[in-house]
């Protein structure tokens, strides 16, 4: 009776020294488990803090290059034929028509050549790693003369015709150039007033902001179309 008394307690003994193993390899497991957790989280917050960084530095150089168009295009701000604005965007230089174009024309100027090699001087050197999408737009007055089909063909070969300007001219590299034209379908103001059609007739330059890749260009036109859509 002793001896089977003394095996009792003795696999009593090992069954609670077991339980309290798989206890302590169970914690074990979980603690090492928690700290591959904490591990990561720790990364992704280092990984967004960078991106914060870098992120800020990209609007910086936004920021650095309007003022540096404002400085170039005072002549053609002071006329109310320029103007720059910061979107969610980018930044949107918008230029009147006739600073590039004669009435119901696609070929630029010389004047014209002249504002837009100040652009590009600011794209190659302020913001050489931005995108930039070019974006034409007219007003609602239909093509009589000019022999265009629409103001659809008008504003989307003004809309290259800035974009082969800025890389035959200035040598801005044409992967990051892309055009778009709206014809009369994204106004700013009301086509009822000489005033407003006037204002209108535009072509604008977005400047992305930098590391922006195609994928992002086609967003920004998206955008754009969705803008119109709930004007």
């Amino acid at each position: 009776m002793n001896q089977n008394r003394l095996i009792r307690v003795g696999i009593g003994f090992f069954l609670i020294l077991l339980t309290s193993g798989c206890t302590t390899l169970h914690k074990s497991a979980r603690y090492d488990q928690l700290q591959v957790e904490n591990d990561y989280l720790r990364s992704l917050v280092k990984e967004m803090e960078a991106e914060n960084t870098r992120e800020q530095q990209r609007l910086n150089d936004l920021e650095n290059a309007k003022r540096e168009l404002e400085q170039r295009l005072q002549r053609e701000i002071q006329s109310d034929q320029a103007s720059l604005r910061m979107t969610a965007r980018g930044l949107v230089v918008t230029f009147q028509d006739k600073i590039f174009f004669n009435s119901g024309q696609a070929e630029i100027t010389e004047a014209g050549q002249e504002t837009l090699g100040k652009v590009a001087r600011v794209l190659n050197k302020d913001v050489p790693g931005s995108h930039v999408a070019i974006e034409g737009h007219t007003d609602n007055e239909p093509i009589k003369y000019s022999g265009w089909k629409s103001n659809w063909e008008l504003s989307s070969a003004r809309a290259l015709a800035v974009l082969h300007d800025l890389i035959d001219g200035a040598e801005v590299a044409p992967e990051r150039l892309s055009a778009v034209g709206y014809g009369e379908f994204a106004p700013v103001t009301d086509n009822s007033t000489v005033e407003g059609r006037r204002k209108n007739r535009r072509v604008e330059i977005v400047i992305l902001p930098a590391e922006s890749d195609p994928q992002r260009v086609a967003q920004t036109v998206q955008q754009a179309e969705v803008s119109v859509d709930t004007e």
